[in-house]
């Protein structure tokens, strides 16, 4: 999902005005907005908060605040666990009976049933809808006719989901997928009222969810108000009154805003702050691995990249590039270089395979330029990285990466930098499809498993396959994996089809992750989970 994995319209139209200082860090109502409420950093959404069409983090944070699903994954082992789903049953891991806990609602009292699932479900995947994670439905039954890859739609509803009663549903899958269930925590899987259907534009303006939180306010640009809602039935309680996000376009400002008292939590430390976060906030500064990883995508929608031996440019530029050299310097050893696609947060039950990128992810200068000339020169005699300038410390990295590709190639005009001005306005150019040359790219998994890693990225018109790249023998190797019954079965195939990724270079693997963040002295019980979003609900104030 989440693209890292950010804009929302209606949101902002019933939103109260704030007072805020620098952008955004800062406002008049006190650090958090109020007696036992914490502000934290953030970015505004890409879109709407619709669960089936956020794939970023930003919004991610949100929807997991306002939002419970069948599973949660658990904050501090990623596994997935039963939250609304009393019971998931299979007898061939193709047909599946979900029966849905009773006593839950939603925060404005309507009933949590097995069709407030389903008709989420149906709603995400409809071509009509236009959906962003639409693709998470689609080994449910009947997807090719509510979503066919050309064409109108000849259904409106999945096959595949029955409603039983009204707490009990039926999924049919259109192949075997044994890992099915533990996909159920991702957002996209969220049940929705009935007002989100019969009120969209209402509830577009001030989203309703069944989590611990609701959303009081929204200002694009600004913040956005959460509130700790009482009546939640869960046993994961908000430990604090409210969350105030508030938007930052530069993580220096939000660490300066820390560091002087008008923020709580940031969690982006900025990479020229990491030589000081210890020294300034001592035991409030968390830095922990997780399920993330960052790349170099490509677009092979443009012919450039997408001819014979292109392959070999990608490769050249990998090996161009000193990911030690840049993980030590710039981030501190909070990133470790690359040696696969995935995450070493998965372990290797989960298909972690460290080395599988072989030497085409080793620091090579005289292998890199025979590569690149044996591919036919870079395209246009240059590379542009194109990047978000307003979070995660982009600039200073791909200044680095140019660096590193001018001094293996001789040539200190190879490669630049293309900053963007937002995450929004990146996202919107790369949902365009106008990107020209490499662009920053990473995954903030889903769930930990291996196939999250891959299929969402790489297979053949993927919800996140943002470079429309496209493989066969990729595809058909995921069908396999996933028709697996019996997981350690499935993990070498899913190994086998990165293994197809490496030799074209799909993309160009530069680090995993670490999540970091700093707090304030008013917070207690701070923590990030795998997939270095911070636990909110678990946050003490005072």
């Amino acid at each position: 999902m989440r693209g890292t994995t950010h804009a929302l319209g209606a949101v902002g139209a019933v939103a109260v005005a704030l007072a805020a200082t620098g952008c955004g860090g800062g406002g008049s109502s006190g650090v958090g907005g109020g007696p036992g409420v914490l502000s934290s950093s953030w970015g505004d959404p890409q879109n709407p908060l619709e669960p089936s069409n956020t794939n970023e983090v930003q919004g991610g944070k949100v929807l997991d605040m306002v939002f419970r699903g069948l599973k949660r994954y658990d904050p501090k082992t990623a596994q997935a666990k039963d939250m609304l789903a009393q019971s998931i049953e299979t007898k061939d891991s193709q047909n599946f009976t979900i029966k849905v806990k009773g006593g839950w609602t939603f925060s404005n009292g309507e009933k949590v049933t097995a069709r407030s699932f389903v008709d989420a479900w149906n709603y995400g995947a409809s071509l009509k809808n236009n959906q962003k994670n639409a693709y998470f439905f689609r080994y449910i039954d009947g997807y090719d006719k509510v979503h066919p890859d050309s064409g109108s739609q000849s259904a409106e509803i999945l096959s595949g989901l029955k409603v039983v009663d009204d707490r009990t549903f039926t999924v049919k899958l259109n192949q075997k997928f044994s890992s099915f269930p533990d996909t159920l925590g991702y957002a996209a899987f969220d049940p929705l009222p009935r007002t989100f259907f019969t009120d969209h534009s209402a509830w577009l303006s001030k989203p309703v969810g069944n989590g611990p939180y609701t959303i009081e306010s929204y200002t694009k640009g600004s913040q956005m108000v959460l509130k700790k809602w009482d009546g939640y039935p869960g046993s994961d309680k908000a430990q604090n009154s409210g969350v105030t996000l508030k938007v930052y376009t530069d993580p220096n400002t939000a660490y300066t805003d820390l560091m002087s008292g008008n923020l709580d939590l940031t969690d982006d430390v900025p990479a020229a702050q990491l030589k000081n976060v210890k020294s300034d906030l001592g035991g409030r500064y968390i830095n922990t691995p997780a399920g993330i990883i960052q790349t170099l995508a490509f677009p092979y929608y443009d012919p450039a990249w997408n001819k014979p031996g292109s392959e070999k440019v990608r490769t050249g530029l990998s090996m161009a590039i000193d990911r030690k050299q840049i993980t030590d310097t710039i981030f501190r050893k909070t990133r470790t270089a690359a040696t696969d696609w995935t995450s070493p947060v998965l372990g290797t039950a989960g298909g972690f395979k460290e080395g599988l990128c072989g030497s085409a992810c080793d620091y090579n200068p005289s292998q890199a330029k025979k590569l690149i000339q044996e591919g036919g020169g870079l395209p246009g005699g240059q590379v542009k990285i194109t990047y978000n300038a307003d979070t995660g410390s982009h600039r200073e990295w791909v200044d680095a990466v140019c660096n590193s590709i001018n001094n293996a190639l001789g040539n200190d005009k190879a490669c630049v930098g293309n900053p963007v001005g937002t995450f929004a306005d990146f996202r919107n150019q790369i949902g365009q499809h106008k990107m020209s040359g490499p662009f920053r790219a990473g995954w903030q998994m889903d769930y930990p498993l291996i196939q999250n890693f891959l299929q969402p990225l790489y297979y053949t018109n993927a919800s996140s396959n943002d470079g429309k790249w496209s493989n066969k023998d990729f595809d058909k190797l995921v069908d396999r994996a996933n028709a697996e019954t019996d997981t350690a079965k499935a993990i070498p195939l899913f190994q086998q089809a990165e293994g197809v990724v490496r030799d074209n270079m799909a993309a160009i693997p530069l680090w995993y992750q670490n999540g970091t963040a700093g707090y304030s002295e008013r917070l207690s019980h701070v923590a990030l989970n795998p997939f270095s979003v911070p636990v909110y609900d678990e946050i003490k104030v005072g």
